[in-house]
């Protein structure tokens, strides 16, 4: 695979972003209550952009939806006609909250440490060499970046073309132990999907469960999030009608990537869900009913710091956390309410990544969020 197509699938990143000052949705008369627009209207202009095939979102407050929509086609083209608002799809990077949650879960029981250290919790990247400075790195760093492990992505030797061939939690991380390390251990925050590999591979040692059961048996099932589930091997791709996204190769010639290898996302960002379902996850995330305070803080940092500002919507004047995916085809922004009382789950399939999206993406929010700025 060129390094051109690996550049575009590492740059895929995702965070959890503080956006603006509080405005709470707890009103003491329905006339002060926010106001929404038209979801179905903001996701048809988006899917009227070159970048998009197909768009859809459904907005969630205290748990009953209040705006839905589906835009675009299930297929390039116009093709395929337009899959439901309740349809599945890829949510990307927001697994690795569910899997920090899951660690910290685990934590919480005694059975880990947040400043353990990597090569006593997962010896084999000590004694098989796949982590340079294994004894130093915390689990803590795992979780917010700051662990200095580079992202396998950056090795060059993952191809978004290839559905087939599977590959081992243990040689992703491999792919990204021959890659130069940029920073010592907790110097600084640097984007790496190879952290949560690692996590992934820490639950499954201390549970002696697949990280697909664990979570499905710690998140999923007790929140009732039934159509929600991790592929791990291809080519195991989305259950049920969903739309599909695309990616250029070297010569720009689009490819259907619906088939994503699933492997290669696994820990880092291979969880599959519906609008509704990820709202459900991240209003119960957020409302402090699957972790104490303490340790919800160990993932998110402190509140009077918390995470770097993001692009800001409504003019910095709705409080939002924006937790984003993305991969080849796809990009995928839940925005959730502090409180945890609103939540607008998008799912945006693809021509191609670009810089552009994301701002077109969040402008379509915007229009969803406050309307009329």
């Amino acid at each position: 695979m060129k390094r051109a197509i690996v550049a575009r699938v590492a740059g895929l990143a995702c965070a959890v972003l503080t956006l603006g000052p509080a405005v709470s949705l707890a009103a003491a008369s329905a006339a002060d209550r926010p106001r929404f627009g038209d979801v179905q209207r903001a996701l048809s202009a988006l899917a009227g952009t070159d970048e998009v095939v197909g768009a859809l979102g459904e907005l969630y407050v205290d748990g009953r939806r209040v705006g839905r929509g589906s835009a675009g086609s299930r297929l390039l083209d116009g093709k395929g006609g337009t899959v439901p608002s309740s349809a599945r799809y890829r949510i990307g990077s927001q697994t690795k909250l569910m899997v920090a949650t899951v660690v910290m879960q685990l934590v919480e029981e005694g059975r880990l440490g947040v400043d353990d250290k990597l090569a006593d919790v997962l010896p084999e990247t000590a004694e098989q060499d796949l982590v340079e400075l294994a004894d130093e790195i915390t689990v803590r760093q795992l979780i917010d970046h700051t662990s200095g492990v580079p992202n396998y992505f950056a090795s060059g030797k993952i191809d978004p073309f290839d559905f087939t061939t599977y590959v081992k939690p243990a040689d992703l991380v491999k792919l990204a132990r021959g890659v130069a390390r940029e920073q010592e251990p907790g110097e600084k925050a640097s984007y790496s999907n190879t952290n949560y590999i690692l996590l992934g591979m820490i639950v499954e040692r201390l549970t002696g469960h697949t990280l697909a059961d664990e979570l499905d048996r710690r998140l999923f099932t007790p929140l009732g999030m039934r159509r929600t589930y991790l592929p791990t091997k291809p080519p195991e791709g989305i259950k049920g009608p969903h739309n599909h996204g695309y990616h250029p190769d070297e010569q720009g010639e689009l490819h259907d990537v619906d088939r994503i290898n699933a492997s290669h996302l696994w820990a880092a960002g291979g969880v599959v869900s519906t609008a509704e379902e990820v709202s459900d996850f991240h209003r119960a995330y957020a409302r402090g009913k699957l972790l104490p305070p303490g340790l919800q803080e160990a993932i998110e940092g402190p509140k009077s710091g918390g995470p770097p500002d993001g692009e800001r919507l409504c003019g910095g004047t709705v409080n939002l956390r924006e937790v984003v995916g993305g991969a080849p085809g796809f990009y995928t922004p839940t925005y959730v309410s502090a409180d945890g009382r609103l939540q607008y789950a998008v799912s945006v399939t693809l021509t191609l990544q670009s810089e552009t999206v994301r701002p077109m993406v969040n402008k379509a929010a915007e229009a969803v969020l406050c309307p009329g700025r």
